[in-house]
């Protein structure tokens, strides 16, 4: 064998375990967005059953769910605004949630009271109509990998939540808050990298 083709084969070598390391580099690295999701809204004003009630406060539950395997995140203070599309001015009322952290496939539920006002919900009673509310949730979160956090990545996502004559959430299950932006985040570059010095590896090899 000659001089050149041992030093061709040391660099394929090379390449081939780089491409192999930087794949492995992003499974490490990626990491998928928490899924939020309302799994209790009541407001009691909109309860035809209880008479007249007076109490204009919507008691909402928030579930906030962590999928990765072994990434903690930290969210910064979340966000939510809530919208009524029965009043032509779209009145919204807004409530925080203090950041916190939480691990790795851990589910954090959160509860939080919003004070209406700016809407006569006896008028909405005698409508007899449902009900239908608009829920965003929207904060910033980091990822907790091994020893150091990554960068904030933005989150922001809602659903519309219809209520029955009870005053409740219609649907039985937990609503799930969507948006059109939840990929992976995280190891994009190296999965890129990896690929290509792989690809180049492969050829040379031949």
């Amino acid at each position: 064998m000659s001089e050149a083709q041992s030093c061709c084969r040391c660099c394929c070598g090379f390449i081939f375990t780089a491409g192999l390391s930087s794949l492995f580099m992003w499974l490490t690295l990626r990491a998928s967005k928490p899924s939020c999701s309302i799994y209790q809204f009541y407001l009691p004003a909109l309860n035809r059953s209880a008479g007249t009630p007076t109490n204009t406060t919507i008691f909402m539950d928030v579930k906030l769910s962590n999928g990765n395997n072994d990434k903690g995140i930290y969210y910064d203070a979340v966000n939510l605004t809530v919208y009524y599309y029965g009043d032509a001015n779209r009145t919204k009322w807004l409530r925080t949630i203090p950041g916190f952290k939480q691990g790795h496939q851990k589910t954090a539920k959160k509860n939080a009271s919003v004070e209406t006002f700016g809407v006569n919900w006896t008028d909405v009673v005698a409508k007899n109509e449902s009900a239908v509310f608009r829920v965003d949730l929207a904060t910033a979160v980091r990822f907790k990998i091994i020893f150091w956090k990554t960068k904030r990545h933005k989150l922001r996502v809602g659903a519309n939540v219809t209520l029955n004559p009870e005053g409740a959430k219609m649907a039985k299950k937990g609503i799930k808050l969507k948006s059109g932006v939840g990929k992976n985040t995280g190891g994009c570059c190296f999965w890129q990298m990896g690929i290509s010095v792989v690809a180049v590896a492969i050829i040379l090899l031949d």
